[in-house]
């Protein structure tokens, strides 16, 4: 008898082997049909597969739907088989590469003689919908190695020989069989081609071969798959929603920024989205005086011997930029935290003054690839809100728990309340010993918990240097964007001969906390412009106040006002031209300031304004002093411009 454990608890016996459909489908017939896959647990260890899997010893058994995450990434994976089984289709010129499932999709890479058009596109969609409605039975198949290489060859599909041949030849080859298709793939897959029903392809990108730029530049199509109609519909308008929010189209329309192709990856700073970058450097500036951190500076370059000291040169030098002078080679920080290492061995510190908190605002590069490059949310010249804390093991767990309630605070201020939480733990390319990444990784599990934060844990994913909590913000329009960091290093201290003395009279390495509230100032902003729409808070925005006379004649009233409202430090413009009063609100509209103050006879003799709130929301006549109250109450609590 073969017994399996349900989620449940319930047991089911089976007299002989049974697949895991097999076993949906003795539930209950309506699981029997909804069922994707199954997710076996045996020896504490789970793996996902097809539902053709056959059963042979008592094991815990999952049945896997489209209602399950893990059901959502199958349909998304097993389309991404069906993308390339329709251009083969089409195009059977056409070689496949890779096609992995990624964030609300998936890709597939394609070499062709000819780029791929929209109209392309068109038919290779309505291909994918002929073989998903053929509702042709998934297969799984096992082969030799060298079998598959050798069948691929001949089929012209070298790249998937070259993938194949550089599996090693001991692990089991499995390929996924539809219709006339085969591809290889680990799997598992829905059971039939029937079980996609709801897809979209979106665009064609270009990309290297193994992301290598010397090898042939491949054609990406990306798609998206849901488990329904409706989760497909909201998420399509989520993206048009997200299209009108773009920043590098709200930085144009705005005069906030600019990119050119002499600097790739930097960006040009206008006047007005400089103002909002200060308003941004100032809170945080305020942030470090009032939690103790001592503000400092470091080096741009310094010399790589201190790169490789620290282990960045072996393990992030593909990311860094180098320069030399007088037969010295120097690497350009693509991080602070070696530069504040420096600062605290700079002087012999005793245990009663730690913590000892640094806080940066730290100019860093990295060498992105340039096809990475996107806007100001990836640069290769950006700046961090950079922190690190040297403090003792005793001191860890609270210095943790205090980070995220003042991240919490923050991230509340610039309006994000719905913050994710995870924990990235050790991954393979590390340094340390294994007893240091345990004690790591249970200090920030434990700050969490003391602090009633729920979190995931995102397996491999920390610094080589240490484990970190990754704080992640949700947006307007529910989009995620991971800001935040804690780190824990026990390693760099070493490394650098960080000490302190003991209660003990004793030299003692001190814990390092690595750790930035906002990450990178300009992807940071990238964000408060797409959360906003643009239109910013007034203590954010780069121009709180426009006033508009109606005539020529109130201009010296309308500078008046001006000049009261920036002696109280606001940011006003005094909009004088000869232009019609409707022409100005709707210009002035358009740059999405906050407030409009439109003066004429009526409000001259009052000495007061006619309020025109964003959003087209009418306030009536307030004199300029209670106008001064209320942008005042605006910018102290940092609130929205409200009716």
């Amino acid at each position: 008898m073969i017994q399996i454990t349900l989620p449940d608890g319930s047991k089911r016996e089976f007299e002989q082997a049974i697949t895991v459909g097999e076993v949906a489908q003795a539930i209950a017939p309506s699981l029997g049909k909804a069922a994707l896959a199954g997710k076996i647990s045996t020896a504490g260890k789970s793996t996902l597969v097809d539902t053709s899997y056959v059963i042979k010893e008592d094991t815990d058994l999952s049945i896997i739907t489209a209602k399950d995450p893990e059901g959502l990434d199958l349909i998304r994976h097993s389309t991404a088989h069906l993308l390339a089984y329709a251009v083969k289709s089409l195009f059977p010129d056409a070689q496949v590469t890779i096609g992995p499932v990624i964030e609300n999709g998936f890709y597939y890479d394609f070499s062709y003689k000819r780029p791929f058009t929209p109209e392309d596109l068109e038919k290779i969609e309505k291909k994918m919908a002929e073989l998903a409605k053929k509702d042709e039975i998934v297969t799984r198949e096992e082969w030799l190695r060298d079998d598959a290489v050798a069948f691929f060859k001949s089929q012209g599909e070298n790249y998937k020989a070259e993938i194949i041949a550089s599996i090693p030849s001991n692990e089991t080859i499995s390929l996924y069989r539809e219709g006339d298709f085969i591809d290889l793939c680990r799997g598992p897959h829905v059971p039939s081609t029937g079980k996609l029903k709801v897809f979209k392809l979106m665009k064609v990108a270009g990309a290297y071969w193994r992301g290598d730029s010397k090898n042939e530049m491949l054609q990406r199509i990306y798609g998206t798959a849901w488990a329904s109609k409706e989760e497909q519909q909201a998420y399509l308008t989520m993206l048009e929603e997200a299209e009108r929010r773009d920043h590098r189209k709200l930085g144009k329309e705005l005069d906030l920024f600019h990119f050119q192709d002499e600097a790739p990856g930097l960006i040009f700073w206008h006047p007005k989205g400089w103002r909002i970058w200060q308003q941004v450097e100032q809170y945080m500036r305020q942030v470090y005086i009032d939690n103790g951190y001592q503000e400092v500076k470091a080096p741009q370059i310094l010399d790589l011997s201190l790169w490789k000291k620290t282990g960045h040169w072996d393990n992030y030098k593909e990311n860094m930029f180098t320069t030399e002078s007088e037969n010295r080679e120097y690497g350009l920080k693509p991080m602070n935290c070696p530069g504040h290492v420096q600062i605290y061995n700079a002087g012999l510190h005793s245990y009663r003054e730690l913590p000892i908190r640094y806080g940066e605002f730290g100019q860093c590069h990295r060498n992105e690839p340039s096809g990475s490059l996107h806007g100001m949310m990836r640069v290769r010249g950006f700046t961090q809100d950079d922190g690190h804390i040297f403090c003792t093991e005793d001191q860890l767990l609270k210095e943790c728990a205090d980070y995220t309630a003042l991240l919490q605070k923050v991230y509340k201020d610039f309006g994000f309340t719905d913050i994710l939480y995870k924990v990235a733990t050790r991954p393979e390319k590390r340094i340390g010993a294994d007893e240091i990444w345990d004690k790591a990784e249970e200090a920030l599990m434990e700050s969490l918990r003391q602090s009633g934060c729920e979190y995931e844990i995102s397996p491999g994913e920390g610094a080589f240097y240490g484990p970190k909590i990754e704080y992640t913000l949700k947006d307007a329009i529910g989009r995620h964007w991971q800001c935040g960091t804690m780190q824990v290093d026990f390693s760099m201290p070493v490394r650098l001969g960080a000490e302190y003395v003991d209660a003990n009279d004793q030299r003692k390495n001190p814990v390092m906390l690595h750790r930035a509230i906002l990450g990178s100032l300009e992807r940071f902003i990238g964000m408060l412009i797409e959360n906003y729409a643009g239109a910013m808070p007034p203590w954010l925005s780069p121009e709180q106040v426009a006033i508009c006379p109606i005539s020529e004649q109130f201009n010296d009233y309308a500078q008046s006002i001006s000049d009261q409202l920036k002696a109280k430090g606001f940011r006003v413009i005094a909009d004088l031209r000869n232009e019609k009063i409707t022409r100005k609100i709707r210009e002035n509209s358009l740059q999405k300031i906050p407030y409009i103050l439109v003066v004429g006879e009526k409000e001259r003799d009052a000495n007061a304004v006619a309020v025109r709130a964003r959003g087209n929301l009418d306030l009536g006549v307030l004199s300029v002093e209670d106008f001064i109250k209320r942008l005042s109450n605006d910018v102290a609590q940092r609130i929205d411009v409200k009716a």
